[in-house]
């Protein structure tokens, strides 16, 4: 609280009293003032010897985080790192994980992100019920859901997740530019070491190239001659195309998609030999070229009959009904094979979605235009 200011004089009474009340009341302001400044700074320096105690933070504390939405989030701490040469406990940054959230929110953050006053070092849950008292809308919640739905690993058993989950736990690069869009990345994906922990890795969008500098892809768009994914354009519908690229003909394309799709699957394991899939590459089309926006591969020859084994839609052009579309697509190269398809499990978390909101539609369409009774028989 500020120091209290004197009231006016009292309309009677003599100047003096005024100037003796005035006097008495200023003093007992600044006494109260000071008295309130050293209390508390009293109050900091106790709260700043605790919050130091706590520095730099382990590797498992729990605390709570101020995320992008301005609000206070629980998270662990998977890893840290210096933030400057300086030798202070509190020049460190944390890779948190959010606990509310999937793993492709982890991220990076600063000591201010943290509140440090929720520190909890003991795995004992406080921090997350600290968290059941926010409240959201059912929008919020149903947003949420879409996007941070936790990832599935079903056929993994306890030991392999979390053998993967250390080996994986943080991202190596941080963004990634293809095309016109520079993307967040949200797992870890095996690329060759000297390109690890770099901010940044800059694609080419025809033949999926990487590099690590902005002027090297300048160079080399110049130089390449694609304007399209390799490969047989197999369907195109207006602005719309979909390349099917065979890997043991398109090798280096094959496995430069494959790490492209890891920063995006937090399952999917990545084939160096992808001579035995076909890619399926859709791609929106312009005078510049064919930009992809996804794609899934599939097994040339599967005992199980899967007729999809991985399945993208980039980022940028989530939420626009192409998941739906490449499902699609998988089934109906199922029909012109004369099989019955299935796809490859487990199913991303994304994934997952895409294909219950495929086959709801499905379903609702037939019930729309089936007339009579009709029943589902085992």
């Amino acid at each position: 609280m500020g120091s209290m200011e004197a009231s006016t004089a009292p309309e009677n009474g003599t100047a003096a009293a005024a100037a003796g009340a005035s006097t008495a009341c200023n003093g007992a302001g600044a006494a109260a003032s000071n008295g309130g400044g050293v209390e508390r700074r009293l109050r900091s320096s106790a709260a700043s010897a605790s919050w130091a105690s706590h520095l730099p933070l382990e590797v498992g504390t729990r605390v709570m985080c101020r995320w992008r939405d301005q609000k206070l989030h629980p998270v662990k701490v998977i890893e840290r790192r210096k933030s400057s040469t300086s030798s202070s406990p509190a020049d460190y940054e944390y890779y948190v994980h959010y606990t509310e959230f999937n793993r492709r929110l982890d991220e990076w953050v600063k000591l201010e992100q943290l509140d440090l006053e929720t520190v909890e070092t003991d795995v004992d849950e406080k921090v997350e019920d600290k968290a059941t008292s926010l409240k959201m809308t059912r929008h919020q919640k149903r947003k949420i859901d879409e996007t941070h739905v936790e990832q599935g690993h079903e056929e993994l058993d306890a030991a392999s997740l979390r053998e993967h989950e250390e080996f994986t736990k943080v991202k190596n690069i941080a963004k990634i530019e293809l095309g016109r869009y520079e993307i967040d990345t949200w797992y870890f994906s095996p690329f060759p070491p000297e390109y690890n922990d770099s901010p940044k890795l800059f694609f080419c969008e025809f033949c999926l190239n990487f590099m690590k500098r902005k002027e090297q892809l300048q160079r080399h768009m110049k130089k390449c001659d694609l304007k399209h994914p390799p490969g047989d354009e197999i369907y195109r519908s207006g602005t719309l195309s979909m390349f099917e690229v065979d890997g043991k003909k398109n090798k280096v394309y094959g496995q430069n998609l494959c790490y492209l799709a890891k920063l995006f699957l937090d399952h999917k394991t990545l084939y160096y030999d992808v001579d035995l899939f076909l890619f399926y590459v859709l791609c929106e089309c312009d005078d510049r070229g064919c930009h992809m926006v996804g794609y899934f591969s599939k097994e040339k020859h599967s005992e199980e009959s899967y007729n999809l084994a991985c399945i993208l839609t980039l980022p940028p052009y989530q939420r626009k009904g192409y998941g739906k579309f490449l499902i699609a697509f998988s089934y109906e190269l199922s029909k012109k094979e004369g099989k019955v398809g299935t796809p490859e499990r487990p199913l991303s978390d994304l994934g997952l979605l895409s294909y219950r909101g495929y086959w709801t539609r499905v379903l609702l369409e037939i019930l729309k235009k089936h007339k009579s009774n009709i029943s589902i028989k085992v």
